[in-house]
């Protein structure tokens, strides 16, 4: 039985990891925390679901939504965001715009797509495979396969391609960077589209998964994913994806000997013993100042 809810919090930490890993690529450019990127993981999972009720098959639908959502939030780094850096405005109005923007496309979701939860299609399938005393859903194999997937694909991605070698040199100067020739703005618009891509993914597998879609459905598993990056290191890819895992294992181990009501509750607790142990995180660094 313990292997089963094992199987479970594996499912779910990979979910964490792909929306930590979109906290962390952001904070690592820009270190500015994105409050928005629970809501954009409700866009995308919204996005999805209008381009498969079209007709246009899974694959294109998720390409669309992909677009759609990484656009959405480079054109709202380009006007607003960018604009607070120029002027050099001080790292908390970052903060409270991500807020707003937040409540803003929660709020569109609710206009647009009504407040009632919607049913949202077993893309992967409902078939159930057991092995040994072991069952899982089919689609739990997609998420472990997917999940994985993206996540190596990024960190070759970063470590192993000129895209990343840019946007390194960005995370450590954007001013050297830019006199370098590196077109800092674009790293920047690529790493919010990433950032994108990894929410729609994770929405894709998520919303197939429970086969449910409501404009809310952010709010938490965004604060979740916001404490795996932080448990795991912001900043840190590799921080991301271990935090997500262990804050999914941990919940699902506290559904099988507590009781599913303290689940949530799970991840903030865990959140504050990492950081006062370690303030940084599991794999984050600690920053040298000079003074």
């Amino acid at each position: 039985m313990t292997v089963q809810y094992l199987v479970n919090g594996l499912t779910m930490g990979l979910i964490y990891a792909l929306i930590a890993v979109g906290y962390s690529l952001v904070f690592g450019i820009l270190k500015m925390i994105n409050m928005a990127h629970g809501a954009i993981y409700a866009v995308g999972a919204h996005m999805i679901l209008m381009f498969v009720t079209w007709n246009l098959g899974t694959l294109p639908a998720v390409i669309l939504s992909i677009v759609f959502t990484g656009g959405l939030l480079v054109v709202y780094d380009r006007s607003i965001l960018a604009t607070l850096r120029k002027k050099k405005a001080p790292g908390i109005a970052a903060l409270v715009t991500t807020i707003g923007f937040s409540q803003i496309l929660t709020n569109a979701l609710q206009i647009i797509f009504g407040t009632e939860i919607k049913s949202f299609p077993a893309l992967f399938g409902n078939k159930m495979i057991q092995i040994g005393n072991v069952k899982f859903q089919f689609s739990q194999v997609y998420i472990l396969v997917v999940s994985v997937i993206l996540l190596l694909g990024l960190t070759l991605l970063i470590n192993k391609t000129k895209v990343g070698l840019a946007m390194r040199a960005v995370e450590q100067n954007s001013r050297a960077a830019d006199l370098m020739g590196i077109n800092a703005k674009g790293v920047i618009s690529v790493t919010f589209f990433l950032s994108g891509m990894s929410a729609v993914i994770a929405a894709l597998l998520l919303a197939s998964y429970y086969q449910t879609v409501y404009p809310t459905m952010g709010a938490m598993i965004g604060l979740k994913g916001f404490s795996a990056s932080v448990l795991g290191g912001i900043g840190s890819l590799f921080g991301a994806a271990i935090g997500g895992i262990i804050l999914g294992l941990a919940e699902s181990l506290t559904v099988a000997f507590l009781s599913g009501a303290y689940r949530d509750a799970v991840a903030f607790i865990l959140l504050f013993i990492i950081l006062i142990i370690r303030p940084n995180g599991l794999f984050g660094k600690a920053k040298i100042s000079k003074v």
